[in-house]
């Protein structure tokens, strides 16, 4: 499964481009507990993204192999988002809630968008 891993790191690179800008609107603004939960919601969302390609690459050598297929890790996906909700809601004042979801969302979004750009391309 190369183009899988392409995928990942093509997509974790840009993950790692918006991080630096969360990073910078951190240094920069007065809105430091927004980015800090911008921050921590995208940084539980590249380790949910890192485990889901790992588990996908497994489950397919595992499917090729005839042998018998785990879990893709659906509990621990939500204990991530769990963990970063309840490091949000007992540190208020330093992460946002709101912030930290659409951090979580972070990734879903980075694979919506590359897919538009690789289908584009090739496509011409």
């Amino acid at each position: 499964m190369p183009e899988l891993h392409q995928m990942f790191n093509r997509q974790r690179k840009y993950i790692l481009y918006v991080l630096s800008i969360y990073v910078l609107g951190w240094g920069f603004t007065t809105h430091k507990s927004v980015f800090l939960g911008l921050i921590l919601g995208t940084l539980l969302s590249l380790y949910m993204h890192w485990g889901m390609t790992k588990r996908v690459s497994k489950f397919g050598d595992a499917v090729v192999a005839g042998q018998k297929v785990r879990s893709l890790g659906t509990t621990s996906r939500m204990a991530a988002a769990a963990l970063g909700v309840i490091i949000a809601t007992r540190f208020p004042e330093t992460f946002h809630l709101l912030s930290l979801i659409i951090g979580l969302m972070t990734t879903y979004i980075v694979i919506m968008i590359d897919y538009f750009f690789s289908s584009f391309k090739t496509n011409k």
